[in-house]
């Protein structure tokens, strides 16, 4: 079937910086122009706007799922909290001061204790935590809340790093170190899961360094994604907190044996910043290409009428295709309106990252077919034409196009992702792939002052040890001393 003539409906306001050219500058253009989200009034804020909320729904489907599979019941604990609970953790309360939002004044008064706008629960949930375990039997405890928290950020990005964001953040109490290990392990594999097949994005697991480790835990693990521009993204976390927070808030339970314990605790959290990942990790200079597992919109369906008299036909033809789509579970949006261009519409939906496209006009009625697009590719190479009209057969086409265009996409990350990690033997090795903008791999055993350092010198930071090594032996890069094992430094968001 011959090309279909389309005018392109390129207008100036829709172009966007090319992300080769000022990759921050690209980003905020497309959280505009996607209509993801927008400036709030206060400094360092943000609206999220619908299709941008409809990525955070998607988010929030798949992970609630696998927190319930895994025994998880959501919860929710109140936003202020009294300064004094902060202040009981000692490391917990020096590593977040920079960033609390206090409240010191309510009903025209002064409050006699400040209240801290929460910037994560762990203090709250152990307070909480402390009146509701008494024995063994209440345990484990395993809870989950989706909210928002509230960080004094300095330098703000949409959606990686704002003053307010939305989150979900996983508390849960153990009578066994053991038991609280293997649930930090859990969850950073569930997070590994969701940003690897439905994100599309090929993360790196690993335990943090004990400088990178969150305040008050005892280990925190992570998955690092690696974005367009090789920057670093911590796009997940799990903590081990040990019983840090248990002595500090007497969490303490009855054994077995009628002795008293503290609590073995953990607490995880994903946030808004992964729909800045999947940005990052998949647009292009026509905007966003959104993993069909997580969008909002798998397939939009345009309408070509050119003449009134094919504007039943087509549409009847359109609504065969919804219908059919809807009913098999497929994310569909028809597109009818008749206020821009066909052109302007192709636009339009490649800004917004729709995985299909699919095109009906008169002439494919008259022969029973449609036109199909994918977004991973542009132009011709995407399109398929004769795609039958037929409702099962185009189900199956449709289906079948939305698994490649998630497999390329994670394809395509993964091999940006190899090509941009170098592994170095040397500190001079690491400053120089660190200068090239690429990740660092290499042997370390050197002390946190090195580990300061590297971060001084280069602006990179250890970004974890990953749970998959390569074979030993390794030598450190820092000391040429043995080390068990090898870490990945980078410059991060």
């Amino acid at each position: 079937m011959p090309s279909r003539q389309v005018n392109a409906g390129k207008i100036a306001e829709d172009s966007i910086t090319p992300k080769s050219v000022d990759f921050g500058k690209w980003y905020l253009e497309i959280v505009a122009k996607a209509e993801l989200a927008d400036y709030g009034p206060v400094r360092g804020t943000m609206v999220i706007r619908p299709y941008g909320y409809a990525l955070w729904e998607g988010l929030q489907k798949h992970l609630d799922h696998e927190f319930k599979e895994t025994g998880h019941e959501n919860a929710y604990f109140p936003q202020l909290i009294p300064y004094s609970f902060i202040a009981k953790e000692a490391a917990h309360v020096e590593g977040f001061a920079p960033e609390l939002a206090l409240v010191t004044m309510g009903g025209g008064k002064e409050l006699e204790e400040p209240l801290v706008v929460r910037p994560t629960s762990e203090t709250m949930v152990n307070h909480m935590f402390a009146q509701w375990v008494r024995s063994y039997r209440d345990l484990p405890l395993l809870l989950n809340q989706w909210c928002n928290v509230h960080r004094w950020e300095m330098r703000t990005r949409p959606f990686v790093r704002t003053l307010e964001f939305l989150w979900q953040e996983g508390h849960t109490a153990h009578s066994t170190a053991v038991e609280a290990e293997e649930e930090a392990i859990r969850m950073i594999n569930i997070y590994q899961d969701f940003a690897r097949n439905i994100c599309a994005m090929p993360v790196i697991a690993g335990r943090k360094s004990r400088i990178e480790s969150f305040a008050g835990a005892n280990c925190t693990y992570t998955i690092e994604a690696m974005m367009g521009d090789r920057k670093a993204l911590q796009a997940g976390t799990s903590h081990n907190l040990g019983t840090n927070f248990a002595k500090a808030f007497e969490t303490r339970f009855l054994d077995e044996k009628g002795e008293l314990q503290f609590v073995h605790q953990t607490s995880w959290g994903m946030s808004t910043r992964m729909i800045g990942g999947i940005i990052m990790s998949h647009g292009d200079d026509k905007g966003l290409r959104l993993p069909p597992n997580i969008a909002p919109i798998q397939v939009v369906i345009v309408p070509i009428i050119k003449k009134d008299t094919d504007r039943e036909s087509v549409m009847a033809a359109v609504a065969g295709l919804a219908a059919a789509g809807k009913a098999a579970g497929i994310r569909v949006k028809v597109d009818a309106s008749d206020r821009q261009s066909m052109g302007w519409k192709f636009n339009f939906w490649e800004m917004k990252g729709v995985p299909v496209r699919i095109e009906v006009g008169p002439k494919d009625v008259e022969a029973g077919t449609c036109v199909l697009a994918r977004r991973d590719r542009p132009g011709k190479e995407g399109k398929q034409f004769g795609v039958p009209l037929d409702g099962p057969t185009w189900v199956c086409a449709v289906r079948t196009a939305l698994a490649e265009v998630q497999e390329v996409l994670l394809r395509e990350a993964e091999a940006f992702q190899e090509s941009s990690i170098v592994d170095v033997t040397s500190y001079e090795e690491l400053k120089a792939a660190i200068a090239e903008g690429k990740w660092a791999r290499g042997g370390w055993a050197a002390d946190d002052a090195a580990e300061a350092r590297v971060k001084e010198e280069t602006q990179a930071t250890l970004r974890c040890f990953p749970f998959s090594q390569p074979a030993g032996p390794h030598v450190c890069l820092m000391t040429g001393l043995p080390a068990t094992e090898v870490a990945l430094f980078a410059r991060s968001y």
